[in-house]
């Protein structure tokens, strides 16, 4: 893969941006974006804090969900001092959260170790499942109807059933990494996790149906050969920046691949993360298509999506610029899909020698979006991370793009202009927040609040307040 020239990159695409939709004669224009704080709520005074892999193990911005709105109440988990997996919920009309610490408590100082929430709709059960790296997991649920009444259960450890290492039975890997809760159109509740490590590893899907959990099976592939200017690598692993459905319920992934050998890189001390891809899938994750539609691979199957499939690579980048893996995507009000991707542009080198070093002095944000032509877009954000860490993409009701980055900044830009006017609406003042931010994806579309996450900087082990803030957007 050739480096990007950035500084004709950037004016390219630019100039190349597609104007969002305009109001028509006699109508009011649509709002831009804009954000008005409401509320900020303490849930933990004294959180579980140490830094492993830059990140914080209750605040990794790739964890879904975090934070969780279903129904008029809020959910949160985390970990608080003592290594608890605690469950908190508040009714949206409240301040004040009601907490339940759960018969676990965390096995590793490893920030990969998240806890994920998802929500079954056929039956109204919340479920959990935690503390896992490359290892075994923890799994939770909670009695039925608990989400669907929250008013009429008590928040009581009785609530909830025994902590398991299988899904009701259902034993899936050894080596389980990155849960991630998707609900499907029907209620379905879907898990996807990695099978494998970090530079060798599968993504794969489980689905409980309201009555029992059944693994769906694995749908990419850690083989075959990738060649950079460097050298060549056999095995590698897809790094999901999220997977969602889209409003007309087709589900979408973004990724990045990490190979397993460091010869693909320019020196070692870089990512061999290279190329954004982009798949989807229009049956429930059973059978996955490039943009253009073409099958690439099926779930369960012998053919999976694999690094060499053709049409797959939307944004491609060698593995000489640090690109950051599971970043962020989301999908618009008419099922467009967008992402945030960052790395070091071509501008500062063609070869990162220490990621972390050059991220943080030389790391920038894109936006990328399949316009309405099926043609690929790419803008910088011109607002610099100045962190290793992620940043978060969600859309309000009129389709403005707001990019929540590392410290808690919220960073917008309008559709009016294409998404190319991004600008600053607020910077994380007063927060003393820590690197990445978990956002609330579910509440958004329910009330138009903006409500994320985040914890305290603190030092060495030493615990730190835990909070969720809250933002009125354009309703």
């Amino acid at each position: 893969m050739r480096p990007l020239a950035a500084v004709a990159l950037a004016t390219a695409l630019l100039g190349a941006a597609t104007p969002g939709a305009t109001a028509t004669p006699g109508s009011a224009a649509a709002p831009g974006p804009a954000v008005s704080k409401l509320a900020d709520t303490r849930l933990d005074p004294k959180a579980l804090y140490f830094v492993s892999y830059d990140g914080l193990v209750n605040n990794n911005a790739f964890q879904k969900n975090g934070l969780l709105t279903y129904k008029g109440y809020q959910y949160a988990v985390w970990y608080t001092a003592d290594r608890s997996a605690v469950i908190g919920r508040r009714a949206l009309t409240q301040q004040s959260w009601q907490t339940v610490t759960l018969p676990h408590r965390l096995t590793a100082d490893d920030s990969h170790n998240v806890i994920s929430m998802g929500i079954s709709r056929t039956d109204g059960r919340l479920h959990l499942n935690m503390d896992s790296h490359s290892s075994g997991f923890f799994y939770v649920k909670s009695v039925a109807g608990l989400v669907d009444d929250p008013a009429g259960h008590p928040w009581t450890t009785g609530q909830f059933g025994a902590v398991q290492t299988t899904l009701d039975g259902l034993a899936l890997t050894s080596q389980f990494t990155y849960p991630q809760f998707i609900a499907t159109p029907e209620g379905r509740l879907q898990l996807s996790y990695r099978v494998g490590v970090s530079g060798n590893g599968r993504n794969a899907l489980a689905e409980y149906d309201g009555t029992k959990w059944r693994a769906l099976g694995e749908w990419s592939s850690a083989t075959g050969t990738y060649r950079s200017e460097h050298g060549s690598s056999t095995a590698r692993n897809m790094y999901l920046h999220g997977i969602d459905y889209g409003p007309d319920g087709r589900l979408h992934a973004f990724y990045t691949w990490r190979e397993q050998s460091n010869a693909v890189m320019c020196a070692s001390g870089g990512l061999s993360n290279h190329d954004t891809g982009y798949v989807h899938s229009s049956d429930r994750g059973r059978t996955w298509r490039n943009a253009a539609g073409a099958v690439v691979g099926t779930t369960g199957g012998s053919d999976t999506v694999a690094v060499g499939d053709a049409g797959t690579v939307v944004d491609p980048l060698n593995p000489d610029h640090s690109l950051m893996n599971q970043e962020s995507q989301a999908t618009d009000s008419t099922g467009a899909p967008h992402a945030l991707i960052s790395y070091v542009p071509g501008r500062f080198g063609q070869c990162t020698t220490d990621y972390v070093a050059d991220r943080t002095s030389n790391g920038h944000t894109f936006h990328v979006f399949k316009d309405t032509a099926g043609a690929w877009k790419k803008t910088e954000i011109p607002v610099a991370p100045g962190s290793t860490q992620r940043s978060h993409l969600v859309f309000d009701a009129h389709d403005n793009a707001y990019a929540v980055m590392p410290y808690g900044r919220i960073v917008a830009a309008s559709k009016s202009s294409g998404w190319t006017d991004w600008k600053t609406l607020y910077d994380g003042s007063g927060l003393n927040a820590f690197g990445e931010v978990v956002v609330d994806d579910t509440r958004l579309a329910q009330d138009g609040v903006l409500s994320y996450l985040y914890q305290r900087k603190s030092s060495g082990t030493t615990p730190s307040a835990l909070r969720v803030v809250d933002f009125a957007l354009p309703s």
